[in-house]
């Protein structure tokens, strides 16, 4: 990179050293780019300038020439014929794409600098005027004083270094520094004796030292000097300083000086990396460390920064076991934002457009990113890819050293916005010295640092713990290796009262809420007394006037297991007991303090509660979390086992445990009872989308459809949605027969939930039965399409997200089969954005199933066959053997491929077709092949037949199988499966027709054929 000078003589430095800028006119091509900042310079503008409009013949060819030599110059490295990044050709002229100019330096300084004074950190702002006042070397653009193109920038800069010389007295007036800037002040008025604010800051400054006669001689003189040169009086400030100093006003005393605070120590790169990436609008960057590295140390320095650059910032703290979206909560506080209900979909596209309104640019940190919940989880990778937010730069911190599974697939998702990554290590000694000595005020020997450094490996957190420490004990080696026993000598300074309050503190967790620890303590007065002790010995930090926090989770956790397992179960209970009373509504919180408690004697009110934090967790879209919920119920109480059961059936189905979910579903039907409204709720109440239209268990689904008849029998006629339900659960469960009865019950489920018109998951649930029974015959791609299309604009309006995932792979399928790619297309691209914001991980599994499938409809065999050897790998464990079992070989067998490999359910059709591909005609011919069931691969396993049919010229067959495929004439055969395809049915048709003696029609097929992909 070139630096650029213009403050005093022009000079660039690359990374050579200074560059060599050649003549007069090649240095003022460079100046008159400067000062255009940027911007575009006419080729005739610049030829007008350079020679004052007096351009002599041949001026645009040296001025061609000035650019060749400058852009030598400033890329020596460039290869030959290679475009210039830096002086670049931009029609009508040239722009010089600087960064690094020392103007542009003082400028943000100087903008900077105010907001740090209006912000309270006058030293801040003096360190960085010192910085700017530095650049100066001159004149701005001195050798270029006498040209016109120069003048307004000239002026414009000199004028800056007058403010930042007035600003930088200001500073260090705040700072009680009076005396020291007089000297300063003084050549300031004498160089520019009709600036008043010099004058003021001259003025009160003399008075600060004592100097009262002189600071109103001071005044008298500007008077003066104002009417004699501009037939003025001095301005309010002056006149307003003039009446303070005669009244001796109050507000003329010095501020005291600033209480020491730890500096921030090390980190500067990393520092400097963050503010980049946010000054660049990166969308997401990611802090991570060990615990006590400095990670939330770092996102501070960063915020601070910023805020005093402008920015909005905001920051909320994950805790572990907090409510789901605490850390939102806090932000949406700061920026008095309004939280919406709704799903999480609804939520996050509220907060969006929240965010959206707020001035920019914007900072959101999230720190501790390790104890954050699932919708905290899905918010940060939502808002770092969605652009409806607008300029937002987001921070997270975690702790490298405890990554949950949510939180590894959270990084997995945000790895596609490109974050920026810091990784914290330890501190070097000499950091480690800077900081021991900002934390005792004392001075250690090298044998000291070497010490601390040894025993904290440089972690911030262990140095500050052990830097305080040796204060009182300068020896250290007595001191255990751990911080631990650390942070175990400190609490030992504190009586045993606070050390127990402490204790009880921690049990609340990392943030501690005064409404409960003081009725869990006992005492207001003793755990007030307590907490102001703590307070001062560096162990908890206040957020507001009811809430504490932990100095660091490492105070926590020491504190929390310390006390003994007796002691800490009755007093999770007794904090049960009183967030009950205090905050009723915080069911998740009494519910995890119960759970905690483990007593059996509140075993039913444990059940009670994770009960109402599970139902809660459903209905935030948190199924992980809901499940983990629900077993706990399972756990701890039998009352209303199977309202526990059928919730947890439902969650893990959701999450993609459908093994589990199946497992424990048939537990429940087996513990229904002859109680018909329980049955039928019981049955019924298994509301998980499904798509796949072959059974994985047929002795389940046989149960389950005889346990819903028999409940649909002895249901009273007034419970019509209950009667919808096991309708429903008929319908689907009989997916895979041929007969009558799953269309009747998915028809009058239908019209029920439709009369009902009051629940809108009970329509999508008998839509999904309808879907479910389209299968009976091929051609049903637009009917399903139909279905499809109902139940987006229904699971969209009222927030049912899985139906919504439903919705959208029904009409990939849909459009699949009618070969409309670009809106098959569509849906998949909407269905992996709704898995991949709210976590649900079986949906992938469709999606790149029909990305192959794609590849395969498109005539790209080889990529196809790679993509479906990738979808296939994404099966194993998915408790789907429908799916599992021989798909692959079929997919590969419709690429053309002859797979040795075990075609599970797919072997009768397809083993007979490899067997004649390798010559083997007789006993290809020999195989029995049944009849296809209906399904989704219905078309596919048809025209397999149809082959074999063909070959063996069996008429009736082949007039058959024509039949049934004929329907299906206008799509793809097997594409209704969004899986794989055998090309257009058309084609297998007409081989059919022609086998058959139909001529006319076998035409009409291929004509059909022809307009078809594949």
């Amino acid at each position: 990179m070139v630096r650029f000078r213009v403050l005093g003589p022009l000079e660039a430095v690359g990374e050579r050293g200074p560059v060599d800028l050649k003549g007069p006119r090649h240095r003022a091509v460079l100046a008159r780019l400067l000062v255009a900042n940027g911007r575009v310079v006419p080729v005739t503008r610049l030829i007008d300038d350079l020679w004052d409009g007096d351009a002599p013949d041949g001026a645009l060819g040296a001025v061609q020439t000035f650019v060749g030599a400058l852009r030598k110059a400033l890329e020596p490295d460039r290869p030959p014929r290679t475009p210039s990044r830096l002086l670049v050709t931009v029609p009508p002229g040239y722009a010089l794409r600087a960064e690094d100019v020392d103007a542009r330096a003082v400028d943000a300084a100087v903008t900077e600098s105010a907001r740090l004074l209006a912000d309270g950190r006058p030293g801040d702002a003096r360190a960085l005027l010192d910085e700017a006042l530095e650049l100066w070397r001159g004149p701005a653009y001195a050798e270029f004083a006498d040209q016109p193109w120069a003048h307004g920038e000239a002026a414009r800069l000199d004028e800056l270094r007058l403010l930042a010389v007035e600003r930088r007295a200001e500073a260090a007036l705040a700072l009680g520094e009076a005396a020291e800037s007089v000297p300063d002040l003084r050549a300031h008025v004498a160089a520019h004796p009709l600036r008043e604010d010099g004058r003021r800051l001259l003025a009160l400054a003399l008075y600060r030292t004592g100097r009262q006669g002189e600071a109103l001689d001071t005044l008298r003189r500007s008077r003066e000097v104002l009417r004699a040169e501009l037939g003025v009086d001095p301005g309010h400030a002056l006149r307003r300083l003039e009446t303070d100093i005669l009244t001796q006003s109050p507000d003329l005393t010095p501020p005291p000086p600033p209480a020491r605070t730890t500096p921030f120590i090390g980190r500067t790169d990393e520092l400097a990396e963050l503010e980049r990436a946010a000054r660049a609008g990166g969308r997401l960057a990611l802090i991570s460390g060990t615990a006590g590295a400095g990670k939330t140390a770092l996102a501070e320095e960063l915020t601070g920064r910023l805020a005093t650059a402008g920015w909005t910032t905001a920051w909320g703290t994950c805790t572990e076991d907090a409510p789901a979206a605490w850390p939102w909560t806090r932000i949406a506080h700061t920026l008095s934002t309004e939280q919406k209900s709704g799903t999480r979909f609804e939520r996050h596209r509220a907060i969006a457009a929240a965010l959206a309104k707020v001035p920019p640019p914007v900072l959101l940190v999230f720190d501790d990113l390790h104890w954050a919940d699932e919708d905290t989880l899905a918010l940060v990778t939502s808002l770092a890819a969605d652009p409806d937010a607008g300029r937002v730069t987001i921070v997270a911190t975690y702790r490298s050293t405890e990554i949950s599974a949510a939180l590894t697939e959270a990084l997995g998702r945000a790895a596609r916005t490109e974050p920026t990554r810091v990784y914290l290590g330890g501190l070097t000694e000499p950091q480690v010295r800077d900081l021991v000595e900002a934390v005792t005020d004392r001075e250690p020997t090298d044998a000291d640092v070497r010490a601390i450094h040894t025993r904290s490996a440089g972690n911030p957190f262990f140095v500050r713990e052990l830097a305080r420490l040796w204060e009182t004990d300068p020896a250290l080696s007595t001191v255990p290796a751990g911080v631990r026993d650390v942070i175990r000598h400190r609490l030992a300074q504190l009586t045993g009262a606070t050390r127990t309050h402490l204790r009880q503190a921690s049990v609340l967790g990392q943030d501690v809420d005064l409404d409960v620890l003081v009725p869990l303590a006992g005492d207001e007065d003793a755990v007030l007394d307590s907490v102001e002790s703590a307070l001062l010995a560096g162990f908890l930090v206040e957020q507001d006037t009811e809430r504490l926090r932990f100095a660091h989770a490492l105070v926590h956790d020491t504190l929390y297991d310390d006390i003994p397992h007796a002691r800490r179960t009755r007093w999770h209970a007794a904090a049960a007991d009183v967030i009950e009373a205090v905050h009723p509504d915080d069911v998740e919180t009494i519910a995890h303090h119960l759970l905690r408690a483990g007593n059996r004697a509140t075993a039913t009110r444990t059940a009670h509660y994770t009960r109402a934090a599970a139902e809660r967790a459903e209905r935030r879209f948190a199924p992980h979390q809901a499940a983990t919920l629900w077993r706990e119920t399972l756990a701890r109480s039998d009352h209303d086992r199977l309202h526990a059961v059928t919730g947890l059936v439902r969650t893990l189905a959701v999450t993609g445990d459908l093994a589990q979910a199946r497992r424990y579903r048939a537990e429940a039907v087996t513990e229904v009872h002859d109680d018909p409204v329980l049955a039928a709720r019981t049955i019924g109440s298994f509301d998980v989308p499904a798509i796949w239209t072959t059974n994985d268990d047929e002795a389940l689904s046989a149960r389950l459809a005889d346990a819903a008849e028999h409940a649909l029998a002895a249901l009273p006629p007034d419970h019509p949605a209950e009667r919808a339900r096991l309708l429903i659960t008929i319908a689907m469960e009989r997916r895979a027969d041929t007969g009558p009865r799953g269309r009747q019950a998915a028809l009058e489920a239908e019209a029920i939930a439709r009369d009902l018109d009051d629940d809108p998951s009970l329509l999508a649930m008998a839509l999904n039965g309808k879907f479910l029974q389209t299968y009976h015959r091929a051609g049903l791609a637009p009917a399903r399409a139909r279905i499809g299309t109902e139940l987006l604009d229904l699971a969209t309006h009222h927030g049912l997200v899985t139906f919504e995932v439903l919705a959208h792979l029904i009409n990939l399928q849909a459009s699949a089969a009618l070969a409309d790619l670009p809106t098959a297309d569509h849906h998949a691209t909407a269905a992996d954005a709704l898995a991949d914001r709210h976590n649900l991980p079986l949906v992938g599994v469709f999606t790149s199933w029909y990305a192959a499938l794609r590849l395969a409809i498109t005539g790209q065999r080889d990529q196809a066959r790679t993509a479906y050897h990738t979808a296939a790998s994404r099966l194993t464990g998915t408790g789907m053997p429908g799916l599992e079992n021989g798909l692959l070989p079929l997919a590969l067998l419709s690429l053309g491929d002859l797979p040795d490999a075990d075609f599970g359910p797919y072997e009768p059709w397809a083993r007979p077709v490899i067997l004649l591909a390798q010559g083997n005609r007789t006993a290809a011919l020999q195989a029995t092949i049944p009849d296809s069931p209906h399904d989704l691969l219905f078309e596919a396993r048809t025209c397999l037949h149809a082959k074999l049919a063909i070959e063996a010229n069996d008429q009736p067959t082949m007039s058959r199988l024509y039949n049934q495929l004929l329907p299906a004439a206008q799509e793809l055969a097997g594409a209704a499966s969004g899986l794989i395809t055998f090309g257009p049915t058309s084609n297998h048709l007409a081989t059919l027709a022609t086998a058959l003696g139909r001529h006319k029609e076998a035409a009409e097929h291929r004509r059909h054929a022809q307009k078809s992909p594949h």
